[in-house]
């Protein structure tokens, strides 16, 4: 059994005495906390935190993480506290193992929410340290090289989120060695059988295989020597859950899989690298299309290396993987290298690059927090984001921004900056206008155009793609809400407490601070945000206002003010005001407002059968319904449907078309219903400015050949 004179020996090889016996001192703390405890295995509860502090061991990992390794369950699964901690072995160790402790205290509704609230709090410590995730990772690895003693569900539970999780946190650190391992486990605990057979089919192909990998493997070692050039040419070995997920998603068999040879070239410098390409591609022809270059163009991750598929001598696919030791280190250990190297006391630029990149992503990690409505939102989007496909695009300056596959301009503008992706307007791509939901491609120039008081649209979140953009949509989204409901809060308020000759803006402030006492409300904002979006009845909350004005009075609204004078709508009053859909009404139209829970102010038509309807039950509610005018600067488009009655020919709708915007109009939507052989029925759907503008349209359609009736829709 591993003990820990056994890690003390290997930590000798790194560590100074002095740490080591720190380390030492944190295990027999450790192991004296835990006295009586065992794991579900029978073993005694310390030898897990050892075997934890051996895998940080692997990774050169500095004395304060393996102090932390050792007591990382001590605040959670015993009576030591965080000060207690603190007091041994000082603030650090006490803040890493505080970061990788679960929320113990709190019971919460179900796992779900636990793990969401978990991670939250993990994600803040990580901020703070970023030591706390390598350290977590390591705990979690342990854990899954010893789920057999764990009932079945259980196994798939933590495996699933393993997967989900802590694998792809692996992968975004670049700590491949980590994450391989953690998947192919993963994948054994879900798919037991079936991660068995692969195992076993593995096996065998690498038997039959062996001739032709070294005939491979000699010939390009081979090359390599001719031209005088240092390298090593090592086999490569696909894992278990890659070979699953490529049978499953390509559809393709096993044997179809296994027919990829996969080779690593390692070398000394970043040159070598480039001239072992030509070589390897001089040998083999490769295959168009399949190269890419991580090396100028690193991953996220910090990873870097040539990648190539060539033509085998027997038409067998041949990966090769170029790369530097250093690059090697990295692939393996990510930003675990930059403990790596600091343990040998000395930097290097790949290492201290990747911890950049970590800490960088930790803090959009904070960002996304920050907007995430709560803690369940925050991890779906940690999810979604994690380690998809990566394109490359350029800003006009030429740095380069690493996004997702499938990212748009809006995804691009956010990743620059909130602010940015908050208040843009239109977009270059390689200098030409393109939408914002144009999808981008690697090696494109984008230039970002925004404009000072520009707002995200909610038709955004049907395509952005990057977690951070749509919380950061969702969050702007949510704020413009705030306000705009504030705004007509305060006017719908305001012309409820008129006939009372008063306004919120006379009020003292003590009358108001008794007031929101009675209506159970915070603040003003609070108050007035229920207002505008229908919430609260401002009838109701102008008479307590006034109550609380005049004390024990009755005070009665003066016979002289009208309190039922029109509220004035421009069009432009943002999310809380919205046009009904079933009669589209225009500027010019009669129309009435109804203030609808949790949406605001509906406008409808002042003939609307919705409203008029016998049967509404807010018809005679002066508080729900209630007359509306219309600014006299109104500058908004408005939709508007259309019955055209014609005869069918040819060009109809180019004809149609071409009437609609030489009127400085938009067609937004257009069908055409044959009647019968001669008759057609056209529904067409415009954006106008009102119904003057309306009107001038229909005169220039009654002056077609042939058009019958034209109806103006509505419900």
């Amino acid at each position: 059994m591993f003990t820990i004179d056994d890690l003390a020996d290997r930590l000798g090889g790194y560590l100074p005495p002095d740490e080591i016996q720190q380390v030492k001192r944190a295990f027999y703390y450790a192991e004296q906390a835990h006295d009586g405890q065992r794991r579900r295995s029978g073993e005694p509860y310390v030898t897990h935190p050892l075997a934890v502090a051996n895998i940080l061991a692997n990774m050169h990992m500095d004395h304060q993480s393996l102090m932390a390794a050792m007591l990382h369950d001590v605040i959670e699964d015993t009576g030591v506290s965080k000060k207690a901690l603190e007091a041994q072995f000082g603030k650090p160790v006490a803040e890493l193992v505080d970061g990788v402790s679960k929320l113990t205290q709190i019971t919460f509704e179900d796992k779900a929410v636990a793990q969401a609230e978990n991670f939250q709090k993990m994600v803040l410590a990580m901020s703070r340290d970023i030591r706390v995730i390598i350290v977590k990772l390591a705990d979690r690895l342990h854990n899954m090289r010893t789920l057999g003693a764990l009932r079945p569900d259980k196994k798939r539970r933590i495996a699933r989120e393993t997967l989900e999780i802590y694998a792809r946190i692996a992968g975004r650190l670049g700590i491949n060695t980590i994450r391989i391992e953690l998947e192919d486990l993963s994948f054994q605990a879900i798919h037991p059988m079936r991660a068995e057979r692969i195992k076993r089919a593995v096996a065998s192909a690498r038997g039959h295989r062996r001739s032709a990998m070294r005939e491979i493997q000699s010939s390009l070692q081979k090359s390599l020597d001719d031209d005088a050039l240092n390298g090593t040419v090592v086999g490569r070995q696909k894992h278990l859950l890659s070979i699953y997920k490529k049978m499953r998603d390509q559809r393709k068999p096993f044997a179809e899989i296994m027919d990829v040879f996969g080779f690593r070239i390692i070398t000394e410098d970043v040159a070598s690298c480039y001239r072992i390409l030509g070589v390897v591609h001089n040998l083999y022809k490769p295959v168009p299309g399949r190269f890419k270059d991580y090396i100028a163009i690193p991953k996220a991750n910090g990873y870097q290396s040539l990648h190539t598929t060539l033509f085998g001598s027997r038409g067998m696919p041949i990966e090769v993987q170029i790369r530097t030791r250093e690059m090697e280190a990295m692939a393996n250990n990510g930003i675990a290298a930059h403990w790596l190297y600091k343990a040998g006391q000395t930097s290097h630029p790949i290492a201290e690059g990747s911890h950049a990149r970590a800490r960088a992503w930790v803090k959009g990690l904070l960002e996304m927090q920050r907007h995430a409505g709560d803690s369940l939102e925050f991890i779906e989007h940690v999810k979604n984001d994690l380690f998809p496909d990566d394109i490359y695009v350029f800003t006009p300056k030429g740095d380069i921004m690493e996004l997702p596959q499938g990212a748009t301009v809006i995804d691009f503008a956010y990743s620059v900056h909130t602010d940015i992706g908050n208040n843009c307007i239109a977009c270059r791509i390689d200098r030409h206008l393109a939408p914002l939901s144009t999808r981008l491609e690697s090696g494109q120039t984008l230039e970002i155009i925004t404009a000072p008081g520009a707002k995200p649209n909610l038709a955004w979140l049907n395509f952005v793609t990057t977690a951070k953009a749509r919380s950061a949509i969702r969050h702007a989204l949510k704020y413009q809400q705030q306000t705009e409901a504030i705004m007509l809060g305060r006017r719908l308020l305001n012309k409820a407490l008129a006939p009372f000759d008063t306004s919120l803006e006379e009020l003292d402030e003590s009358v108001l601070k008794r007031a929101f006492k009675e209506l159970d409300v915070t603040s003003e904002e609070s108050l007035l945000e229920s207002l505008g979006l229908g919430n609260r009845m401002t009838h109701v909350v102008a008479r307590r206002l006034v109550d609380a004005a005049h004390g024990d009075e009755t005070y009665e609204p003066s016979a002289g003010v009208d309190g039922s004078k029109a509220v004035m709508i421009s069009g432009s009053e943002g999310m809380v005001v919205n046009f009904a859909r079933c009669c589209h009404p225009l500027p010019g139209d009669p129309v009435v407002g109804h203030l609808s829970t949790g949406k605001g102010l509906v406008v409808h038509r002042a003939e609307c059968k919705n409203v008029v309807d016998k049967n509404f039950a807010d018809k005679n509610d002066p508080d729900k319904l209630f007359a509306l005018e219309w600014s006299d600067t109104i500058d908004e488009d408005f939709p508007v449907a259309l019955r055209i009655e014609i005869e069918s020919r040819r060009g109809l709708v180019a004809e149609l078309a071409g009437l609609v915007t030489d009127a400085d109009a938009n067609i937004e939507r257009i069908g055409i219903e044959e009647r019968d052989a001669r008759l057609s029925t056209v529904n067409l759907t415009l954006s106008v400015k009102g119904r003057v503008h309306l009107a001038r349209i229909i005169k220039r359609i009654r002056n077609l050949p042939n058009v019958g009736k034209i109806t103006r829709l509505a419900n």
